[in-house]
C-alpha cells in the first residue's frame, strides 16, 4: 500500500522478544494484503485481474471478495459516488501507479478513461469469482484497502490478547481500550493546511475507544496548474475529474476502519448536503465536515451523532499532531 504504519500498545507486559514477534506477524499480514490489493505489485490479485480478459471468471480469495462485495454495496448506496473501478482515471490524473505529468488531461483522454470505468461493469459471483464486462476496466482500492488492513491488524493484536491498542496506516485509525493515561484515545484531525506537517494547526480532536477514525481531504495529495487551480487526488466518479466543492476534508468515526475509510471518500465526493444525508442514515457512524470559508479560514460541522460517538470533539492544543496520531503511549509499542 506504500504507507507507513504505527502501532501503540498499552500494558500487556510485553518483552522485547514478544514485541519483535508481534512486529513480524504484523508485517507478514501486511505483505499478504499487499499481495491481494496492491496496484504497485504486478503479481497481486488486483493487478492480475486488471490485466485479465473481460467476461472471463477470475477466482479471488475470500478477503479480496469481501472488500469487493463491500465496495459494490457502497457504490449502490451512494449512486456511484464511491467506485472501486477508477484505476484508469486515477492514473490519467497522475495519482496512480503509472506516473504522468501532473496537468489536467485533454478532453479526449478524459473521455477515453471514463469509458473504462463504472462499478456496474464489475460483478462478484458465487464461489468468489469476479468478472468485468468492460475490456480495460481497472480496479483501484485505494479508498478501502488501508481501512481493511487496519482492521486486520487490530484483529491480529486482539488474537494475541492485546486490548489497549492504537493502529494507524496513513490516515486510517482504530483505537481500542485506553491509552497510557487510562482514558480514551485522543486523535487529532488536521486542519486544511497544504501539505500539513507535525505542529501545524488541527481542526479538532476526537476521543475514541473501540472505534475507527478516517479522514479524507484534499490538502495532502494535489497539484496546481499554471493558473494556480488546485486538482486533488479525490476524483468524482460521476465526472471523472477531481472533486470541486467547498469541503476541505471529511472525518468519519465508525465501528470498523474499512467502512470509515470508504465512507470518508464517499462523503467528500457527495459534498456537504448530500453527504450529510448519507451519514445520517448510518446507525453506528458519524462525520465531521471541514468546510473552507475563504483563504486560510474554515469551519467544522458534525453530523447529529458526532459528539455522542467522539466524546464531543474539542480543540486540539494538547494533542501530539500527525495527521491522525494521538498522544504518545508510554508503554512498549510495536511498529514504526
Amino acid at each position: 500500500m506504500g504507507s507507513p504504519y504505527v502501532i501503540q500498545i498499552v500494558g500487556g507486559g510485553l518483552t522485547d522478544r514478544r514485541i519483535e514477534q508481534l512486529q513480524v506477524g504484523v508485517e507478514q499480514r501486511l505483505r499478504e494484503i499487499n499481495a491481494l490489493m496492491s496496484n504497485y505489485e504486478a503479481g497481486s490479485e488486483l493487478s492480475r485481474f486488471n490485466h485479465a480478459a473481460a467476461n472471463t471468471p477470475f477466482k479471488v480469495g475470500p478477503d479480496f471478495a469481501r472488500v469487493i462485495r463491500f465496495s459494490l454495496e457502497l457504490s449502490r448506496q451512494s449512486n456511484g459516488a464511491f467506485d472501486p473501478t477508477l484505476g484508469a482515471l486515477i492514473n490519467l490524473w497522475g495519482f496512480g501507479e503509472a506516473p504522468t505529468t501532473q496537468a489536467p488531461p485533454a478532453a479526449e483522454a478524459l473521455a477515453a478513461a471514463r469509458a473504462l470505468t463504472g462499478w456496474n461493469h464489475l460483478q462478484l459471483h458465487d464461489e468468489n469469482e469476479l468478472t468485468k464486462d468492460l475490456p480495460g476496466l481497472m480496479l483501484n482500492l485505494g479508498a478501502v484497502a488501508k481501512g481493511f488492513a487496519v482492521d486486520e491488524l487490530v484483529r491480529l493484536l486482539g488474537a494475541n490478547g492485546l486490548t489497549n491498542v492504537y493502529v494507524s496506516i496513513a490516515g486510517e485509525v482504530f483505537a481500542a481500550g485506553h491509552n497510557a493515561h487510562g482514558t480514551s484515545w485522543r486523535v487529532g484531525i488536521s486542519a486544511p493546511t497544504d501539505y500539513w506537517r507535525e505542529n501545524d494547526p488541527m481542526a479538532s480532536v476526537a476521543s475514541i475507544s473501540g472505534q475507527a477514525l478516517s479522514t479524507s481531504g484534499d490538502y495532502q495529495k494535489f497539484f496546481r496548474d499554471a493558473d494556480g487551480h488546485r486538482y486533488s487526488h479525490l476524483l468524482d466518479p460521476r465526472t471523472g475529474r477531481p472533486v470541486e466543492n467547498p469541503l476541505a476534508g471529511v472525518t468519519v468515526v465508525g465501528p470498523d476502519s474499512m467502512n470509515a475509510d470508504a465512507l470518508g471518500t464517499t462523503l467528500f465526493v457527495l459534498g456537504l448536503e448530500e453527504g450529510m444525508k448519507l451519514i445520517e442514515k448510518q446507525e453506528a457512524a458519524a462525520a465531521l465536515f471541514i468546510i473552507r470559508e475563504g483563504e486560510g479560514r474554515f469551519r467544522t460541522l458534525g453530523s447529529s451523532a458526532w459528539d455522542r460517538l467522539t466524546g464531543k470533539a474539542t480543540p486540539a492544543r494538547s494533542v501530539t499532531p500527525a495527521a491522525t496520531v494521538p498522544e504518545r503511549a508510554k508503554a512498549p509499542a510495536a511498529g514504526r
